[in-house]
Order: structure tokens, then C-alpha cells, then sequence
């Protein structure tokens, strides 16, 4: 988390696979649109409890609960990350990540469907 709250991409993306995938707001994004991604978020901070994991074997499953904190607007958001794990020649990685967002009414989804990546380059045509 510390990786995506100071845009350290290149230490953000070891933590994943190669053929990692992370999914929120009803997209699946795969590792080569991270870089995208993270660059078209909201800056702020990311804070996450230790993750509790079940290991099975090289494979493992775990939830994080997060709190996200907007830079501008110290709007919070509220979420978990489901993830899937694999053990690799270099150590434990990210092989899936998937985000639920807690919402204020009680109600928990994976984010109003948009593409943050399609709407950062609409915005770049037309602005």
C-alpha cells in the first residue's frame, strides 16, 4: 500500500505476477495497465490492516480491510481486497486482487461500473 500512496510504480508492480489481475469498478485490469491505472487514481493515502491469509501448499487466499483518504478532499472510502497469492522463485506475489467497496447505505460492491483508464484518455481528448 505504501507503493501505491507514494506512486512507486516499479516497487508497486513487483508485489504482483506477471499475469496478475486486479478488478474494481466492474473491470478486470491486467499488469500491463497498472501503470495506467495508478496513474489515473485520485492521489491519497492508503491504509490496510495485516492481511489474514489461509496458505494451501505454493498457493494462498487472504482479505485485507483498507481505508482510502483523498489528498484534497479527506473523503474516505472504505473497501477490502480479496487477493490470491502464489509462492514464485522470488518470493510470495499477488497472482488476483479484487476490490469491495462498503458503502455509507450498508450495501458492498465492486465499485460503480467505469473505466478510470478510458475516462483519463476521454478527458484528454476533449480537455
Amino acid at each position: 500500500m505504501a507503493y501505491a500512496s507514494q506512486f512507486v510504480l516499479d516497487r508497486w508492480l513487483e508485489v504482483f505476477t506477471p499475469d496478475a489481475e486486479y478488478s474494481a469498478f466492474g473491470t478486470a485490469y491486467t499488469l500491463e495497465r497498472f501503470p495506467a491505472l495508478l496513474a489515473a487514481a485520485p492521489r491519497g493515502q492508503f491504509l490496510g490492516n495485516m492481511p489474514v491469509v489461509e496458505l494451501d501448499g505454493d498457493r494462498a487466499s487472504g482479505v485485507q480491510h483498507c481505508v482510502f483518504i483523498d489528498q484534497r478532499t479527506h473523503a474516505m472510502r472504505l473497501a477490502w481486497y480479496r487477493d490470491e497469492y502464489v509462492r514464485t522463485a522470488d518470493g510470495w506475489r499477488i497472482r488476483r486482487r479484487a476490490t469491495t467497496f462498503m458503502r455509507k447505505h450498508g450495501g458492498f460492491d465492486s465499485g460503480r461500473p467505469h473505466d478510470p483508464l478510458a475516462e483519463s484518455a476521454e478527458g484528454a481528448r476533449t480537455g
